[in-house]
């Protein structure tokens, strides 16, 4: 049998790495202008730390986690997002102690077993942040404003905030009532599994897609009309934050995310290029969290972003940057090319050659495949008269140049 890769996964192959890499970059160089430190948790975690976290009744712990039991017979799991295992480390380490705001970002792949379509993996692969230990609504307007900036350094069109708060234990309770009094009728027609989550989490509800959901829901009041006072002060504060720093956003009172240790502000970023499925990201406050996992009660706030469905709209938007191809293509006698690669690569050019030496057509022919924007060739009458010949590949004009010279040539045509 021919082995491929599992279903919902992909390889990411030569040709398209650099799309990751640039990703990953403008991440690194954005979140960098604010402080935020890079921080790496592990692949899988035991599997308490999701139950506890997502909640029993969300889709990710009830429908997706890829658990199982390892040779100790331990519950493992392998994350399905990246927030829980900070959370985890943050309290393991003691990184925010009472009065430290933590600011943490990082890279991770993540699991879910869901069916795969556009965007959406089994494994998939995120950049986010995490700011721990404040309770300001600043905290908040800098996530998303991050959050913001990134789309924007990567030249993303179409992108929209799209911003909400689901409260606290008040509004909660109160907005439980009214949207399980709406639905009663429709939860006595459904079957007891689906009733017996909805009863636990009714707020779950609000992002269905099943029209029977969306037509009983219809013309109930929005969350935010059960806000607590200070959640409402809070959240009026944050949309002042982000008129003022000239971030575009909408009031969409259906999101709440899928993760039950939201509180307060939760937010998405969509796009008008990734069809049904357009959510970039999303993220929100979590204040409940940390204790929740055996901390202390910490105030905290996060984001994270998918960088398949980030790929998947530059494409489209024909944003990425030419595939970058190599400096220099070395080929002519084998003495002649060891000796002049080395003082280039440590130039800081990159240089490919043959280690077959073939042919000058087939060498030259790699160079072509390869995107080499010069070709240096050492044949044997240059090397004897302590010179090479440059050709840009591009014009097809040839140079001949002294070995002596030939890096500060490179550097100043490259």
């Amino acid at each position: 049998m021919r082995l491929q890769s599992p279903r919902g996964t992909q390889d990411v192959l030569p040709a398209d790495a650099f799309k990751w890499h640039h990703v990953e970059s403008t991440f690194r160089e954005i979140v960098g202008r604010y402080g935020y430190l890079d921080i790496r948790t592990p692949t899988f975690e035991d599997t308490e730390l999701f139950t506890r976290s997502a909640g029993e009744t969300s889709d990710i712990v009830t429908k997706e986690m890829y658990e199982f039991r390892d040779k100790g017979d331990r519950s493992i799991t392998l994350k399905p997002e990246g927030t829980a295992g900070i959370i985890r480390a943050v309290i393991q380490y003691s990184l925010c102690p009472p009065g430290v705001i933590g600011r943490f970002s990082y890279v991770t792949p993540i699991f879910r077993y869901e069916r795969p379509q556009k965007g959406r993996l089994r494994e998939a692969h995120q950049v986010g942040l995490e700011l721990v230990g404040s309770a300001s609504p600043r905290a908040d307007a800098e996530v998303i404003e991050i959050t913001y900036r990134f789309y924007e350094a990567l030249g993303l069109t179409g992108v929209r905030v799209e911003l909400n708060s689901i409260g606290r234990g008040d509004c909660r309770a109160r907005f439980r009532e009214a949207l399980l009094a709406k639905t009663s009728s429709l939860l006595v027609e459904m079957g007891d599994d689906f009733r017996d989550r909805v009863e636990k989490n009714p707020l779950r509800l609000l992002d269905s897609k099943d029209p029977s959901v969306r037509e009983a829901i219809d013309g109930l009041p929005p969350i935010t009309d059960f806000l607590e006072a200070d959640s409402c002060s809070k959240f009026e504060e944050l949309q002042s934050l982000l008129t003022e720093s000239q971030i575009p956003f909408v009031l969409k009172p259906g999101i709440v995310r899928g993760l039950d240790y939201y509180t307060d502000t939760v937010f998405e970023v969509i796009s008008s290029n990734l069809g049904a499925q357009d959510a970039l990201c999303g993220g929100g406050r979590y204040d409940g969290l940390v204790k929740e996992l055996g901390g202390k009660d910490t105030p905290s706030v996060g984001v994270a972003m998918g960088i398949e469905r980030a790929i998947i709209v530059l494409d489209e938007q024909g944003l990425f940057p030419s595939v970058p191809g190599v400096d220099v293509f070395l080929l002519g006698i084998a003495g002649a090319v060891h000796t002049v690669a080395a003082p280039l690569r440590n130039a800081g050019i990159s240089v490919l050659t043959d280690p077959d030496s073939r042919s000058m057509k087939s060498q030259l022919g790699q160079a072509d495949r390869a995107g080499a924007r010069f070709a240096v060739i050492a044949g044997e009458e240059e090397w004897a008269r302590n010179a090479v010949q440059v050709r840009d590949l591009g014009s097809s004009t040839q140079t001949e140049v002294a070995i002596d010279r030939l890096v500060a040539y490179l550097k100043a045509v490259l």
